[in-house]
């Protein structure tokens, strides 16, 4: 169990997870709200016990995740569903003000690859400068201070660094 109530990083619980597949890993005393649920599954938790849980509940959460199963409600079930699908994307495609050019997702998914502004020219074969602009721009459009926070969330949530169809700017062009 992994008590979520304090500061935790997701992606060292999901190097965790990801390292140790035998375990089960239980979020203890997650708030149940649809985007922590999600949160905590695609970090790798095979469970959680709700921050208002009787012991119980508590009880009982532990024996769902060593039966493999997970009892949630039906809001959250929903939401991972959601998630799993791929509909929460197309509901809310984007939690930015605006949406990323073609060049600015492919630029994200490389900082999402812990890639540093010098190898993303390399591999895309742009100007120092250009990235900088690029990621510059990244980090406003979500609403982020830092490339660390961008690469968190561009790994949590894929399909950010992915723009919107319909949209064509002339910087899809460079």
């Amino acid at each position: 169990m992994i008590d979520v109530t304090q500061s935790i990083d997701l992606d060292e619980v999901r190097a965790i997870a990801s390292e140790h597949t035998d375990i089960a890993l239980v979020a203890l005393g997650l708030r149940e709200e649809r985007g922590d649920v999600v949160r905590c599954g695609r970090a790798g938790f095979s469970g959680y016990v709700d921050r208002n849980a009787s012991i119980e509940g508590l009880c009982q959460a532990l024996s769902d995740v060593s039966s493999g199963r997970l009892a949630c409600s039906a809001e959250i079930s929903s939401g991972l569903l959601r998630a799993l699908f791929g509909i929460e994307r197309r509901a809310n495609p984007m939690e930015l003000d605006e949406a990323l050019t073609r060049r600015e997702g492919e630029v994200l998914q490389l900082i999402g690859q812990g890639l540093s502004n010098k190898e993303i020219a390399r591999h895309l074969r742009l100007s120092l400068a250009t990235v900088k602009h690029h990621v510059h721009h990244i980090l406003q459009k979500l609403k982020l201070p830092r490339r660390a926070q961008a690469m968190r969330r561009v790994r949590e949530m894929p399909w950010i660094a992915s723009p919107a169809p319909s949209l064509v700017r002339h910087q899809d062009f460079e």
